[in-house]
């Protein structure tokens, strides 16, 4: 008998478990104790901001909404006079 090929659709909504696997898997690829240090400190925001909301998707659209979330928490706000 033959078994049918089924295809295998990923996941589209990751829990803790999934991310921290990924998260080890690029920290153990890593040599550099400072890149492991900074892809560390990126991951666990990611993490933190991906898992502050239960209902997300994971796909480009959320990891390019993170880039922007990111980036406008790093700026400092100026003031209007």
């Amino acid at each position: 008998m033959a078994k049918s090929k089924r295809k295998r659709v990923p996941k589209t909504v990751l829990k803790l478990p999934d991310l921290e696997q990924s998260k080890s898997a690029v920290l153990n690829s890593l040599t550099s104790a400072s890149s492991k240090r900074s892809y560390d400190h990126a991951i666990r925001e990611f993490i933190e901001w991906y898992c502050s909301d239960p209902r997300i998707a994971f796909n480009r659209t959320v990891v390019t909404g993170t880039e922007s979330h990111s980036n406008s928490a790093r700026t400092p706000r100026r003031r209007l006079t």
